[in-house]
């Protein structure tokens, strides 16, 4: 009886349609949250803190804000990195010019700016979709790491063209720059993951949610049924784009400390969170964690077994790195199109049903 909904009654609707009706995702979600916020920062020095857990928060948050645009409301997008250099270049000069916001405000009108750019973006996916809507975005993402790169008020016309981000503290402990405290940026960036990843699952469970599914599924019939494209759509880019602007901002502001945008920002950052949703889930918000950590841990395994392990050269393991990954999507889309989070789900499946066979 390892998962089982045997004897938990619900006595209201409300009760039944929580969040997580069944107790023991309740206690699943509160050993995480345990895990997450008392354990890991115990347990882990600042190199794991650094090289792993921040990378795999800050990716998490990104993956989740495309997953909601790509895995729950169908709109296929390739202009995550630029849109995630929305958010670092306005943290950036918000940063600079109105420090005595606080930084956590900051991120957040970052993250509403981002959405305004998305939702501009999203515009011809009132006309286009699939294969073209990817080219419109993947238009997108050259357009505006070339923006950042060009116009030099964007980087306060350094010379380098390079941003630094300068000191900021979070409840007197200093969160941002090379200077930050590595343990108080794990908890703001687990923090703010731990909100909005909550805050997905409900808004994906409610009525937006259930309209961006119907666009997703056949958008002819959603619209038939009184769906309107136009606020779906755009919605699902507006969420999504603030989602990813957020990430961005912690990317640069709290992990990075300094980025140039046509390095940080590139194409490959737009192909490294789409392959992880893939890998993770379409349309799944565990989806967004499971592909964020496997494409985060796989590439340090990799090094460790190649380059330190057998004494593999490092670009020959890089390119193992690479052909791994595409190995590993094109086999998810054969085997399991819905990746490591359907995988959960079949297992949890055999849980209610054991000691039985399934």
């Amino acid at each position: 009886m390892i998962y089982r909904e045997t004897g938990q009654f619900k006595s209201s609707y409300q009760a039944d349609q929580a969040l997580f009706p069944i107790k023991q995702d309740r206690y699943v979600i509160l050993g995480i949250l345990i895990v997450t916020f008392a354990i890991v920062p115990m347990l882990l020095n600042q190199y794991w803190l650094n090289a792993i857990m921040l990378p795999f928060l800050i990716y998490s948050l990104a993956a989740l804000g495309l997953n909601i645009l790509t895995g729950y409301c169908g709109q296929v997008s390739l202009g995550t990195g630029g849109f995630m250099a929305v958010g670092a270049f306005s943290v950036y000069k918000l940063m600079i010019a109105f420090p005595e916001l606080g930084f956590i405000p900051l991120v957040l009108i970052s993250g509403f700016i981002t959405a305004a750019v998305g939702t501009l973006f999203g515009l011809p996916s009132l006309r286009i979709k699939g294969f073209y809507l990817a080219v419109a975005t993947l238009a997108a993402q050259f357009f505006l790491v070339w923006l950042f790169n060009k116009v030099g008020w964007f980087y306060n016309y350094n010379a380098s063209g390079m941003i630094n981000s300068p000191p900021m503290t979070v409840f007197g402990v200093i969160i941002t720059g090379p200077e930050g405290d590595m343990h108080g940026k794990y908890y703001l960036v687990a923090a703010f993951v731990a909100v909005f990843a909550l805050a997905a699952k409900n808004i994906a469970r409610g009525r937006i949610g259930r309209n961006w599914m119907a666009i997703r599924d056949m958008d002819i019939a959603a619209e038939l049924i009184g769906v309107r494209p136009l606020i779906a759509k755009l919605s699902a880019f507006a969420v999504s784009s603030f989602y990813i602007g957020m990430a961005g901002a912690l990317y640069f502001a709290v992990w990075l400390g300094s980025a140039e945008p046509t390095e940080a920002f590139d194409i490959n950052q737009s192909f490294l969170v789409l392959f992880m949703i893939i890998i993770g889930g379409l349309g799944s918000v565990l989806g967004s964690f499971l592909g964020a950590g496997f494409l985060v841990l796989m590439p340090i395994l990799l090094k460790n077994i190649m380059v330190d392990g057998l004494g593999t050269d490092a670009a020959l393991a890089a390119h193992i790195e690479i052909i791994t990954v595409g190995v590993l999507i094109i086999g998810f889309l054969i085997v399991e199109p819905h990746g490591l989070a359907r995988l959960w789900r079949i297992a949890k499946e055999k849980m209610r049903l054991w000691p039985f066979p399934h």
